[in-house]
This record gives C-alpha cells, sequence and structure tokens, in this order.
C-alpha cells in the first residue's frame, strides 16, 4: 500500500499554503529578457543614461603634480615644463613664460589661494632654472609633497574613520554630534542639493553659535550651494567658511560676492575659502572690500591692493614710458 496523502496535497505537487517553486531556467532567462528590454524602452524613452560626473578638480591636479615628478625623475625636463604649464593654467595662471610665472604673477594680491601660487613659483624654479649642485631634484620633490597637501583632502574627518562609512550616515553621525566649539566640520562628506534642506534647517537650529564652518572637499557644486546660501548669510556669528577642494565655479564668487555687498548678509563673516575649485583663481574688489568693512579692527587685509600703493606704481609705470620715449 501506498503512503497516504497529507489533505488538499496533490501527487507530484507542492503544497497550496507554500506555493512557491523554483521557475524553470527558460523561463527565467525570458522573464530577465523582458525586463531589460523594459528598461532598455524606458532609458530609449527618457533619453541616455546621465554619466558619472567627472573627478574633482583637485583630483586632477595631484594627478598632474604625480606625473610632473615622474617626468623629472626620468630627466624629461621638456615633458616636465610642458606638465607644469598645463598644471599652471589649471589653476588660473596662464603665463607660458618664467618671466610672467615668477614676477608678473607675484604682483597680483587678490589670489583666491596664495599659497598655491607660491609653490608654484618655487616648482617653476626648479624646472626651468634646475641647479647643477645639491639635490635639485629631491628639493623640487618636497615642493611637489607640499603642493599635493596643499591641494588634497587632509583635515580630521579621515583620522576619525568616516571615510568609512556612506556619506548619509556621516552626514547624519555630524550633524547628529554636538557642535564644539561653535565649529562644524563637514570636510570630506559628499553633499548633493537633497542634503541642503536637513542641512539648512541644523544651521538654523544654531544659528547662535556657529562660529566656523568647513565644507571643503565635499563634492558641493552650485546648485547645491546656492540654494544653503541664503542660510548661510544668514548667520549672525559666523566668522570663517571654507568652500575649498570643490566643484563651484565664478557663477558661485559673483552670488557671494553681491550677498557681501549688504552688510546685513554674513555680518560677522572675516573670510570665506574658494580655493582649488574648478575656475576660481581670483577675488573681485568687492568681494575684498567687504570683508574688511565686516573687519576693521583685523587691519589691512594682505590681498587688497592700498590705493596709495596703486597711485605709486601708476606713478612708476608712467615715469618708466617718459624714460622710454625720451631714448
Amino acid at each position: 500500500m501506498g503512503a497516504k496523502q497529507a489533505k488538499g496535497q496533490e501527487p507530484g505537487g507542492a503544497s497550496p499554503q507554500h506555493g512557491w517553486r523554483r521557475t524553470p531556467t527558460k523561463e527565467r532567462g525570458d522573464i530577465l529578457a523582458s525586463l531589460m528590454q523594459k528598461s532598455g524602452d524606458r532609458l530609449s524613452r527618457g533619453g541616455v543614461a546621465t554619466p558619472p560626473p567627472p573627478p574633482p578638480p583637485y583630483q586632477r591636479r595631484i594627478g598632474m603634480i604625480q606625473q610632473m615628478m615622474l617626468m623629472a625623475k626620468q630627466g624629461k625636463q621638456d615633458e616636465t615644463m610642458e606638465m607644469l604649464k598645463t598644471l599652471r593654467q589649471d589653476l588660473g595662471m596662464e603665463s607660458t613664460s618664467l618671466d610672467d610665472v615668477l614676477y608678473r604673477y607675484a604682483s597680483f594680491r587678490n589670489l583666491v589661494d596664495p599659497i598655491t601660487h607660491d609653490l608654484i613659483i618655487s616648482l617653476a624654479r626648479y624646472v626651468h632654472c634646475p641647479k647643477t649642485e645639491g639635490d635639485s631634484l629631491g628639493a623640487m620633490e618636497k615642493v611637489c609633497r607640499q603642493l599635493t597637501y596643499h591641494l588634497s583632502p587632509h583635515s580630521q574627518w579621515r583620522r576619525q574613520g568616516l571615510l568609512k562609512r556612506k556619506p548619509q550616515a556621516c552626514l547624519k553621525a555630524v550633524l547628529s554630534a554636538p557642535l564644539s566649539s561653535g565649529a562644524l566640520d563637514l570636510s570630506g562628506i559628499p553633499l548633493a542639493a537633497r542634503d541642503m534642506e536637513r542641512l539648512c534647517a541644523h544651521l538654523q537650529r544654531h544659528a547662535s553659535t556657529l562660529v566656523s564652518m568647513e565644507m571643503g572637499f565635499s563634492e558641493l557644486t552650485d546648485e547645491a550651494f546656492l540654494l544653503l546660501l541664503p542660510t548661510l548669510a544668514a548667520l549672525p556669528r559666523l566668522e570663517t567658511l571654507a568652500l575649498n577642494g570643490n566643484r563651484l565655479t565664478r557663477a558661485v564668487l559673483k552670488e557671494v560676492t553681491d550677498a557681501l555687498k549688504d552688510p546685513g548678509s554674513f555680518p560677522s563673516v572675516t573670510w570665506i575659502d574658494l580655493g582649488n575649485n574648478v575656475d576660481i583663481f581670483s577675488l573681485p574688489q568687492p568681494f575684498l572690500v567687504s570683508l574688511r568693512k565686516r573687519c576693521p579692527k583685523q587691519g589691512n587685509l594682505p590681498t587688497i591692493l592700498e590705493f596709495g600703493e596703486s597711485q605709486v606704481k601708476e606713478e612708476e609705470e608712467e615715469e618708466e614710458e617718459e624714460e622710454t620715449g625720451n631714448i
């Protein structure tokens, strides 16, 4: 006699209470093909999928520095000079001759990043005028390391292990922690436009205590920053704002300059770091003058070309032109 069947169970079939069964291979293939076809139809209707954004400017510049040092070690002086020229152009130092780099640009006092400028000048001296005595290559390598360090993220978020977390978890963890001495450090945490609403709410809650804010190397774009700008401008005690190493352009610089013209915006700010972004290489005089008005006790900002000095310079140029004409 055969075994007695369970009630409600068909021979060779699965229980109706647990009706899962393995899909045959052929059917699985048909289902996958159908899903891929539908996905392709959606892409064709909605356009081509958006490619990932290019790497941030600081990564490109660090790659140039490393490539330049490698060429120098291999004795390829012409290639090294060409790479230095490309790096200078990427940093807004458009000149191509050594004289322009060493003298003409050395007189610029409204540079957004004077440290990078000085290090580039040092590199230009080593590349264009290599010394035969001493370890010239070692000295050049030291400058390259300094420039790499300056242009790359190296703040405390690396040491705190935040890199191992997901971006949203990092942002949530930082915004959940109490402010330490009025400082908010978001360096290295990718910030998208969708994060600005949460960040604005956090800033408004701590508006009376926030003194400094770090947002360097956070993938910040013009779109995201402009959503945040009104909230930042309304912070009554904010003194320093670091926005270096992001994807910001001159369009943002114009908006910030216009905001600074209003005495009610950024009332306590003393400095805004916009270095190492896409194409912000110098700061307009209205930007610098507005900062000076906000911190008169600090004295003259080193980046402002004083009227007296400018007048002396113009007189010297006129004298040189007269002497040239007499000759």
